[in-house]
């Protein structure tokens, strides 16, 4: 069953990623723009630097991203009231509702999904999903490190 889950698990994860462009294109931004603007959903306004390092960009190329984003109305920048020069970069309520709008037919198709499953089923999932959450980020980490 082990094998079959692995070789499951490139198809699917094709799908999603093409689902996640198809939607950043649709919402006028690159993939990694939304890969962005999916990191401040999740976790709430940062600074550019940590936007960079989230989604594996250099500086300069967070900035261009945080520009299209901008353009796009999905993001501004506010002073951070911590420090006068610092910028915190922050999703508009325009740019999460344009996601959510987006990912509302998936979701709700994935309610109906998980419908079928019990509690100790659900458990299950919920683990495999966390683990391999934090095998991929081992993943990335060690591949960053690497020259």
């Amino acid at each position: 069953m082990t094998a079959q889950v692995i070789e499951a698990l490139p198809d699917w994860i094709t799908h999603l990623i093409q689902l996640n462009s198809l939607i950043a294109a649709r919402m006028g931004v690159v993939v990694t723009d939304f890969h962005c603007l999916h990191a401040l959903q999740q976790d709430g306004p940062t600074t550019a630097s940590a936007l960079a390092e989230r989604v594996g960009l250099t500086p300069g190329s967070a900035s261009r991203m945080i520009d299209r984003l901008a353009a796009a109305g999905c993001v501004r920048r506010i002073p951070d009231p911590g420090s006068r020069r610092r910028i915190i970069i922050e999703p508009t309520d325009e740019g999460l509702d344009r996601i959510n709008a987006y990912y509302a037919g998936l979701t709700a198709r994935t309610r109906e999904d998980l419908a079928a499953f019990n509690d100790d089923e659900l458990r299950t999932l919920l683990r495999f999903v966390e683990v391999f959450r934090l095998s991929a980020i081992a993943e990335v980490r060690q591949l960053r490190s690497m020259p």
